[in-house]
């Protein structure tokens, strides 16, 4: 870190490149918190956590006990070791003794993404309850057809306030909130659907993961999805980037080609008139393409070929966008990671390290910031891996059961894991004065 902040004092460094080397280097010492604790209220595995998308400060759990507990990471309730562990217990929780409250497991808890007024939870009980975090009081219900394995809405949206659910289903279903009822469903999978997410770059683009072993795109304005993803269609590595003075020359090329088009459009319809002979107009249906072309232009979600294509040897288990869109990390019950390049819908072969995954239910992975490592629960432990090379570059252990879910805070550089052992473990940076003293630690030692 001394590095950086000396090549930013020479100027070296530019300030946009200096925030970011220093994330990423609080990133790579992330340890389990000594100064902090979060005391969790639950009775069961913890299923899902999401800090709030606006202030980035207030703790959102759902657990097997059908609870559901918020805390506030940024402000401790109590302190212990000569205030040197901050104690965050939850601001409230709500659990089956709640009038409205979920009967069964919580297997999914999400905030309203422009507001902490609202948090949505979906259950095994066959209900998603929206709340108002201000009274603690349910104020929509939906009623699934089966166990809502994962929820989601679009941090994007500006035009619908739409929940996507995935449940026990062959069915995506779609929760409006405006309205209080499902807007549409989404056919095309042959078994439940295990995992859902919004895209990061639209907010009509919606991903599905489900028990058939299918990754499917869905624009919400459509009928049918658009894109399957299919293992076998592969290309090695990332999309090279258009470098910019290719991007220009390209320009400049359509427009000079444009504007030659533009000079020689006459002569051209003279052309085409003397080939028809007769001068008349060639009717379209004269250029129609043949049967074949004709069944490739159709929507590909409806060719029964790539509509029986599969991203994973069993259930996808869980889906994550990376920070721009442009591409998609997928885990299965086949203990498999991959990565997925979007737009050409193709499996970019990264060789992700090794991995145990659960099989049996859904698992939440979590990316950083600038989207360079992902954190995957790997039964008792997570683990950080290198998007673009696959390799392990952390392991984190301290849970004592399997983990579940994970969430990274990019404005507090922390992560946050639940699992089986009804923990939620804060994983941070060391602090400045934790630093000082290992410092002094090591001269004094060398001294000596």
């Amino acid at each position: 870190m001394w590095k950086e902040i000396g090549d930013r004092e020479r100027g070296i460094l530019r300030p946009k490149s200096f925030t970011t080397r220093i994330k990423s280097n609080r990133i790579r010492t992330l340890q389990i918190s000594n100064h902090k604790d979060i005391v969790s209220p639950h009775r069961a595995s913890i299923n899902s956590l999401q800090v709030d998308l606006t202030e980035g400060r207030y703790l959102l759990s759902g657990a097997a006990d059908a609870s559901a507990a918020v805390y506030d990471v940024q402000r401790a309730t109590d302190y212990e070791g000569g205030g040197l562990i901050a104690k965050h217990k939850c601001l409230f929780v709500v659990d089956k003794q709640h009038e409205h409250g979920h009967k069964y497991a919580i297997s999914s808890a999400i905030w309203y993404p422009v507001d902490t007024g609202l948090f949505i939870t979906g259950s095994h009980d066959h209900h998603i309850n929206v709340w108002d975090t201000n009274t603690t009081q349910v104020v929509m219900n939906f009623k699934m057809p089966g166990k809502v394995y994962r929820t989601a809405m679009s941090s994007l949206a500006t035009t619908h306030m739409l929940i996507a659910a995935g449940t026990e289903d062959v069915q995506v279903r779609l929760c409006d909130i405006a309205s209080g009822a499902f807007s549409h469903t989404l056919s095309g999978h042959r078994d439940g659907v295990m995992t859902v997410e919004w895209s990061t770059s639209s907010e009509w683009v919606l991903v599905t993961g489900g028990c058939d072993g299918a990754i499917r795109f869905w624009d919400i304005r459509r009928a049918g999805c658009f894109l399957v993803l299919d293992q076998s269609h592969s290309q090695l590595g990332r999309r090279p980037t258009i470098p910019e003075h290719s991007a220009t020359n390209k320009a400049l090329t359509s427009k000079s080609l444009s504007s030659g088009q533009n000079l020689n459009a006459k002569p051209r319809a003279q052309q085409r008139k003397l080939a028809n002979g007769n001068g008349t107009k060639q009717s379209p249906v004269g250029r129609m393409p043949a049967k074949g072309s004709l069944r490739q232009r159709l929507h590909p979600g409806m060719l029964s070929s790539l509509d029986r294509a599969t991203a994973h040897y069993g259930a996808v288990t869980g889906l994550k966008a990376t920070e721009d869109g442009m591409y998609l990390l997928s885990a299965g019950s086949d203990s498999r990671l991959r990565l997925w390049d979007v737009e050409s819908g193709c499996n970019t072969l990264v060789n992700f390290e090794t991995v145990r995954l659960q099989a049996g239910k859904p698992i939440q992975l979590a990316t950083s910031q600038d989207s360079a490592l992902v954190f995957v629960p790997c039964m008792t432990a997570v683990k950080a891996f290198d998007v673009w090379s696959g390799n392990t570059s952390q392991t984190f252990r301290g849970h004592y059961e399997y983990v579940n879910s994970c969430w990274f805070s990019s404005q507090e550089q922390e992560l946050y894991t639940g699992g089986n052992d009804k923990q939620i473990l804060v994983w941070s940076p060391p602090r400045m004065k934790d630093l000082l003293r290992i410092g002094i630690t090591g001269v004094i030692d060398i001294c000596s």
